[in-house]
């Protein structure tokens, strides 16, 4: 049984996140050849400001890609 965990900043919607599922699983079902009854899949969303990339929050880099 495959099982995924996707990590990502918050922010996309329920529709969104659930065609990511369905496209992750169709794809192990294609190149695993598992059942998508098999495949397990996991979002862990972290808030904006506890993700960091470049030495500044995701927030911090927001503002800064407004000015």
């Amino acid at each position: 049984m495959p099982e995924i965990t996707v990590s990502m900043a918050e922010g996309r919607t329920d529709e969104q996140k659930a065609g990511m599922m369905r496209d992750i699983t169709q794809a192990l079902v294609k190149n695993l050849g598992v059942d998508a009854d098999a495949v397990v899949i996991q979002i862990n969303e972290a808030p904006l400001r506890h993700k960091m990339k470049g030495g500044k929050t995701f927030v911090e880099r927001a503002a800064a890609a407004k000015k």
